[in-house]
């Protein structure tokens, strides 16, 4: 929990699932001259047909972000040329595989940040927010995760089916890792780039957001829940399905929880054609 003075007090005992609460934005963050974070900041958003929600997310980051990578996943609109005219430094890495999970994987690889946030392109997720993750992290915590059921958190595009599926996986999950859990299936994470060595995404699906959460439990990281209010996509609709991904995550959590933790890799994996970062111009 913050405490107002500055400080992380851990709320819970075993793995450490906080909540977050700041009295302000950039309140006691460390910047540079150039009110800049001093940790470089990238922002991965995996994209797949969304040329007409681009505009509504792109110019709303923050600007102070250092990398943006956008993960095409063979999009078959102007989603890159769309993204390309509103922030024409954005860094492009075309998905090698299919689903969600390989598309973080592969905008994961690219990040040359010291802190990587995970975004939707759908307008969902609020940029507005990133400070609020990117402030949890440089105050001590490993992961900053967003959960629309943390006090000031909340959702108007959660449907009552998948809000008692999100609960039930919630119960399951901090039953059998000791978690605290508020939220388990959103998307809107961010984390220290050094905590990727722990992670290992191989996950292809919606489920990698349960396979992060999970393994970042398992390996012992500081992990601060962030509350965030989830809007409704703005155009086209969600390749979500309730009761297929449902049973993936569950099938993901039973197996995770019995398999041995995996072992730290000796180092990150370099990102892909790293560029010298380019400072965002947005306001």
């Amino acid at each position: 929990m913050w405490s107002g003075d500055g400080a992380l007090v851990r709320a819970s005992a075993g793995v450490h699932v906080d909540a977050w609460t700041a009295p302000g934005a950039l309140n006691g963050v460390e910047l540079n001259g150039n009110g800049r974070y001093l940790p470089r900041v990238s922002v991965v958003i995996p994209a797949l047909n969304e040329a007409k929600n681009l505009p509504f997310v792109l110019p709303k980051l923050p600007a102070y972000i250092d990398e943006v990578i956008l993960v095409d996943g063979h999009s078959t609109d102007r989603t890159v040329e769309v993204a390309r005219s509103l922030v024409p430094q954005v860094r492009v890495v075309h998905q090698n595989g299919r689903g969600k999970g390989n598309a973080l994987a592969c905008g994961f690889a690219a990040a040359s940040g010291d802190i990587i946030v995970m975004l939707d392109a759908d307008g969902s997720a609020r940029p507005e927010e990133i400070t609020l993750f990117v402030d949890a992290l440089v105050h001590g915590a490993d992961m900053a995760k967003g959960s629309r059921f943390a006090e000031g958190g909340g959702s108007a595009d959660i449907t009552r089916l998948r809000r008692l599926g999100n609960r039930l996986i919630g119960v399951l999950v901090n039953a059998l890792y000791g978690t605290s859990y508020t939220d388990l299936c959103y998307g809107y994470n961010a984390f220290w780039r050094r905590s990727l060595t722990r992670l290992r995404i191989d996950c292809a699906g919606f489920e990698v957001e349960t396979l992060i959460n999970v393994r970042a439990a398992k390996a012992g990281l500081h992990i601060v829940e962030v509350p965030s209010f989830e809007d409704p996509r703005i155009h086209g609709v969600s390749n979500l399905h309730a009761f297929r991904d449902g049973w993936k995550i569950v099938r993901l959590i039973v197996r995770e929880r019995f398999r041995r933790a995996w072992p730290t890799l000796e180092h990150l994996p370099e990102p892909i054609d790293a560029p010298a970062a380019l400072p965002m111009g947005n306001a």
